[in-house]
């Protein structure tokens, strides 16, 4: 295994593949590099002297810039060098693009759930939405009667745990309950034997729909109504307040504008006009029960894999990410785009520095330009706040090797591959071309993932170096890990490792086509994600302006 990687021939730093010990003697393009401290594997360190002011460069662009002189062969720290990164202007030039070979797959099926208006999903789920949180208590009663009563609860292992506790307790052995070690139970998927053809209901509670501002409960309204017409939901169940901001009208209306022939189930229940509670919440368990005979009768069927919408993930990133799990699942996504499909890549401020790159990428002027309007507009609003893309990364970002935010964002833009992008889409506006789509969103894992899925992903790939349990309600997670240690140490929400890559053992092209055939296992729904199997369910809107 190499102990180090120079990623682009511009950089002036090496990556550091291992621990490497002070000291240590790196020959590097016929010289001697003598490392002056140690450096932690995912850290880097420079290839040559540089003075305060002088620019660091890594995956070929700029990362940031020297605050003091940084010595050949010392690692780069947040005390040593400050966040910078290329301007970016207009489009220049048109993409030429190689696509991949894609013959092995041009005649392969998923079978998945077709809709009327030709999307097709991977999963057939029912939807129970509050439009105000005032209702997440109302949900949360309907979703323990749907749960127990169709077999969709998950094991209550911690209960058992929790009643073992009480019966020594009740024993007055204490000294057992000190003992006591609890086992490990496999996560298996919960199959109701009511509806065959339902893989569950789903309950997307959140604490928005009134109090904030109008432009808040229009956001939340056009992101749920994107999930309900997602592919893999069959229809919705309703509950509204009657008085709030985000009112049935509205989402009615985001629905008209995502599909004006919208015609899946959409059931209303509104609080306020209701003889009471009880009578509201039977008259909305019996109405979805209902509903959810119709629903069973969607079987899967074959499907070209260029219905598949693939949003591009990535949180608890590392100093591995973009030499790993990012550039696998880039090869993925050009594989997808080269076979008709789509992908989306989202996190606006962990684009930061590749700007020009993605606007050169763009195939047409008008695209590129909305881009350009909207990551000035989001940077301008961090600013305003006393903020800015620069404090993107988090404490364990920098701990494992992502010093800066441009660093963060070379490698996060990674996962978009190298097609071009055939459209710019602001937050919960619906994929309309195929191709890579490029969303705006924050860096928030939970807030980006939600929202690629509003816009209609349905498979998620996540990439992870720090681990993260991150799910979603309706669309599969796929989780991949950047190196094996994680994989190792977290095999209860890892689903890929791409370790491999950094240790030499696959190439970033043989795991891309590895991850591409896991896919199409998810879509079939012959696979369920770590994340499925946990029941990870997150789920959170993104109130614009006040996350990164």
């Amino acid at each position: 295994m190499n102990t180090f990687l120079q990623i682009h021939p511009d950089d002036n730093v090496l990556v550091a593949l291992q621990d490497l010990q002070s000291g240590t003697e790196i020959g590097f393009n016929g010289s001697t590099i003598k490392l002056l401290k140690n450096v932690p594997a995912k850290h880097k360190f420079m290839i040559t002297d540089v003075q305060a002011g002088d620019p660091i460069t890594m995956y070929g662009v700029l990362v940031g810039k020297a605050n003091e002189p940084v010595h050949r062969g010392e690692v780069i720290t947040i005390s040593n060098i400050k966040h910078d990164a290329n301007a970016f202007h207009e489009k220049e030039g048109n993409i030429e693009w190689q696509k991949p070979d894609v013959s092995k797959w041009e005649t392969r099926t998923f079978n998945g759930f077709h809709r009327k208006d030709g999307q097709v999903g991977t999963r057939n789920y029912w939807l129970v939405i509050p439009l105000v949180f005032c209702e997440n208590r109302n949900v949360s009663v309907i979703k323990t009667a749907f749960e127990r009563g169709l077999g969709f609860a998950p094991t209550e292992v911690y209960n058992e745990q929790v009643q073992d506790l009480v019966s020594l307790y009740k024993e007055g052995n204490v000294a057992a309950i000190k003992e006591y070690k609890a086992e490990a139970v496999a996560a298996s998927a919960k199959r109701n034997t009511v509806f065959s053809n339902i893989d569950g209901i789903k309950f997307l509670t959140h604490e928005g729909g009134c109090g904030g501002t109008r432009q808040d409960a229009d956001a939340l309204c056009a992101l749920l109504a994107g999930y309900i017409h997602h592919p893999n939901v069959a229809g919705a169940t309703i509950l509204s307040l009657g008085c709030q901001h985000a009112q049935v009208s509205i989402l009615q209306a985001s629905l008209q504008r995502l599909n004006p022939a919208f015609d899946k189930p959409l059931l209303v229940f509104e609080q306020q006009k209701s003889a009471s509670e009880f009578a509201m919440l039977s008259d909305a368990i019996k109405e979805t029960f209902l509903a959810l005979i119709e629903a069973d009768k969607v079987n899967r069927q074959p499907a070209p894999l260029s219905k598949l919408v693939i949003g591009l993930e990535c949180g608890g990133s590392d100093g591995f990410s973009g030499i790993s799990a990012n550039p696998a699942v880039g090869h993925t996504s050009d594989l997808l785009v080269a076979l008709g499909g789509t992908s989306i890549l989202s996190e606006f401020p962990e684009l930061c520095g590749v700007e020009q790159e993605l606007i050169n990428r763009c195939v047409e002027k008008d695209t590129s330009d909305k881009f350009i309007r909207i990551m000035r507009a989001y940077e301008s609003q961090a600013e305003s706040v006393g903020s800015g893309f620069y404090m993107n990364p988090s404490p364990g970002n920098i701990k494992d090797g992502l010093i800066t935010d441009a660093i963060k964002s070379a490698g996060a833009a990674k996962k978009g591959g190298i097609s071009p992008v055939t459209d710019v889409l602001d937050y919960t506006e619906y994929v309309k071309k195929p191709g890579l789509n490029l969303l705006c969103t924050p860096g928030n894992d939970v807030e980006s993932t939600s929202a690629e899925v509003g816009s209609g992903a349905n498979i998620v790939l996540f990439t992870t170096g720090l681990g993260t349990p991150t799910g979603n309600p309706i669309a599969p997670v796929v989780k991949l890990a950047t190196n094996t240690k994680l994989a190792q140490r977290m095999p209860d929400i890892i689903d890929i490792n791409t370790g491999t890559i950094i240790s030499g053992e696959k190439s970033i092209e043989e795991m891309g086509e590895e991850i591409m055939e896991f896919v199409i296992k998810t879509a079939n729904g012959e696979v369920h994600t770590k994340a499925e199997l946990l029941n990870q369910d997150d789920f959170i809107p993104w109130k614009r302006g006040v996350s990164l």
